[in-house]
């Protein structure tokens, strides 16, 4: 009976934090080459601004973006694609998109392995017209 009591403490509630990236996707190699980001002339598209956290930080972490657009047009939450940049690419749209809303991102309590990680954010406003981002998040040692 105590064994149950003892399984249910350990498995009565969820973790409050989501993972962002798994220690098997840190281990994933860095990509080959220059990361390009796509920044010719004036656009009117959308700006993706990453907000926090700063430097480098703890595991589970705030994440957060902001999302502005131009000339009357608004930010389509289903265009919106976030990336770890790896060999190969790891998709975390999935994660984050409960987090999605008009205005940007905010995942309270992401979690990653300690480790430098490259993430890029794509988004598109009503007018289909791109916009993205390209940030590291450094995490520190437990």
């Amino acid at each position: 009976m105590l064994g149950f009591v003892a399984g249910g403490l350990l498995f009565s509630g969820p973790s409050r934090a989501t993972p962002l990236i798994t220690e098997e996707e840190a281990k994933l190699p860095p990509p080959k080459g220059a990361v390009a980001a796509d920044r010719r002339g004036i656009l009117r598209g959308p700006k993706v601004e990453f907000v926090s956290p700063g430097a480098s930080v703890n595991s589970p972490m705030q994440l957060v973006l902001k999302f502005e657009s131009f000339g009357g047009a608004k930010i389509d939450p289903d265009s919106v694609r976030m990336i770890f940049l790896r060999t190969p690419n790891v998709d975390l749209t999935p994660r984050v998109k409960p987090f999605v809303k008009l205005d940007g991102i905010n995942m309270q309590d992401a979690e990653l392995p300690p480790g430098e990680y490259t993430v890029r954010v794509d988004v598109k406003d009503s007018d289909g017209r791109p916009g993205t981002t390209i940030f590291t998040l450094k995490v520190a040692p437990k």
